[in-house]
């Protein structure tokens, strides 16, 4: 059995509820949540079923993230294919598998190539990040866009939201340093030697990735089946006018001083300070010290033609 878990009020309704039309006609078992954290527990109870064999996630990367969590809930990540629908106010995942829409979403689901992808996870607090885990501005405006400003502006309620931190948002005081080199990086020890030290400083974001796009040239994919984090710190750049036209080029262009970038199994980012926020594919925790890891192959996934398994490859550098 196939089974579509549906976040009604995740992004556009219309394209949900058409999304939701088109599952019943190929035979989805359609379930949809009604209040906040059942879709991961419709997953997860999806996922214990012995005749379900694909769970696919309508919605956006935070109702993914929410199938995803309820999936691995019931330990049956092993067991059970997993697939997205795009239908939210941001489908970056959606289109890192090279799933163009809601129409092509269900070809990809009946006849897409499948994938094993790794799976980005938070140590500790046990809970996975599909495509990225960000700290610092982005995370705080996303902390405070309103639904409602989401609902009604999309994608660019954030961007506003980002434009009025701006200024005030002084960065993140921040030691990243590389995990523990065994499963001790669950963070289950807090006594723990932390690896070594990878970066310090005044970061204005740090950008933990597992299967988003990436500051540079082209927008670069991280790559979603190498067992690795992708990171940038970016740090703030005090000659540039956040609020001017093409100040987000200039932050975010390559071989710019400001970012540092890294390619690490295990990271562990220590904030000095009161709890930062961090934006877990764009759901939101406070933290001062959070240990991320990837599990290799953890996730199997249906792609579609335009996924690029290999995307180019970049390694720690400062300022490339």
């Amino acid at each position: 059995m196939r089974v579509l878990v549906r976040n009604p009020n995740s992004g556009d309704r219309a394209t949900s509820k058409r999304a939701a039309t088109l599952a019943e006609k190929r035979g989805f078992d359609v379930r949809d949540s009604t209040a906040r954290g059942e879709t991961r527990t419709l997953a997860a109870e999806a996922a214990r079923e012995p005749d379900v064999t694909q769970i696919a996630a309508c919605g956006g990367d935070g109702t993914l993230n929410e199938v995803v969590r309820g999936v691995a809930d019931a330990d049956a990540l092993d067991d059970v294919e997993l697939g997205v629908v795009p239908a939210g106010t941001g489908n970056d995942f959606a289109d890192n598998l090279g799933v163009r829409g809601v129409e092509h979403a269900f070809e990809v689901l009946a006849r897409g190539e499948r994938r094993r992808l790794d799976l980005g996870w938070v140590a500790g607090d046990e809970r996975p990040f599909v495509n990225s885990c960000v700290g610092g501005l982005t995370a705080e405006s996303s902390r405070k866009t309103s639904p409602a400003a989401k609902k009604r502006l999309g994608v660019l309620a954030y961007v506003l939201r980002t434009l009025a931190e701006t200024r005030t948002f002084e960065g993140l005081e921040l030691d990243v340093r590389a995990g523990a080199d065994d499963d001790a990086s669950s963070g289950s020890d807090p006594s723990r030697e932390r690896g070594d030290r990878l970066w310090t400083g005044t970061a204005l974001m740090v950008l933990v990735g597992n299967g988003r796009r990436f500051p540079g040239e082209r927008m670069r994919q991280a790559n979603m089946e190498d067992g690795l984090l992708n990171v940038v710190v970016i740090e703030r750049a005090p000659t540039i006018d956040y609020l001017a036209r093409g100040a987000a080029d200039r932050l975010l262009r390559r071989g710019a001083s400001h970012l540092t970038r890294l390619k690490v199994p295990r990271l562990d980012v220590r904030h000095a300070g009161d709890p930062a926020t961090f934006s877990l594919d764009g759901e939101t925790l406070s933290r001062t010290d959070i240990t991320l890891r990837s599990r290799p192959g953890a996730m199997r996934f249906r792609v579609g033609e335009g996924y690029d398994p290999a995307p180019e490859e970049w390694g720690k550098s400062k300022g490339n």
